[in-house]
């Protein structure tokens, strides 16, 4: 199947897709900070470029969109129609950057997490993974969403 709009206007939209301080990383960031941890972002010395990094913890967490990031067994990660084989590189090479970035980072002694953008529509188990995955935090025991 053939892309059903032209080269110069798919070449601007994939330019306006964003890869930091998207939607589902400032939702994420929101609910963290809120429960009064700190963290840094986009450390580029680690490898992948975490979007949220906790030095004195050893935890990183990535925020991935579903589609992009190739979640299994979501609808979310559905391949697109046309331009099947190019796609299909694309992302399974992403997927697989993907898993050499968790090896370096574990190789490391970094905990890695991955939020995805799916798990956005349940914010009550999403602050839960949250919590466990960090453990306890200075100041508040909830993330702030009642």
């Amino acid at each position: 199947m053939v892309d059903s709009i032209g080269q110069a206007e798919r070449s601007a939209v994939m330019a306006r897709v964003r890869g930091e301080n998207t939607r589902p990383e400032l939702i994420v960031r929101k609910l963290v900070f809120a429960a009064g941890y700190r963290y840094r972002l986009h450390v580029r010395t680690l490898p992948g470029s975490p979007d949220m990094v906790f030095p004195g913890r050893k935890k990183v967490i990535f925020v991935h969109g579903c589609f992009w990031h190739r979640h299994d067994n979501c609808n979310l990660a559905r391949m697109p129609k046309s331009r099947v084989e190019f796609w299909s590189d694309k992302l399974n090479g992403n997927k697989a950057r993907d898993a050499r970035t968790y090896d370096a980072l574990r190789q490391a002694g970094w905990q890695v997490h991955v939020v995805w953008e799916c798990e956005l529509g349940d914010l009550t188990t999403l602050e839960e993974d949250l919590r466990a995955f960090l453990g306890p935090a200075g100041g508040s025991p909830k993330l702030g969403l009642s």
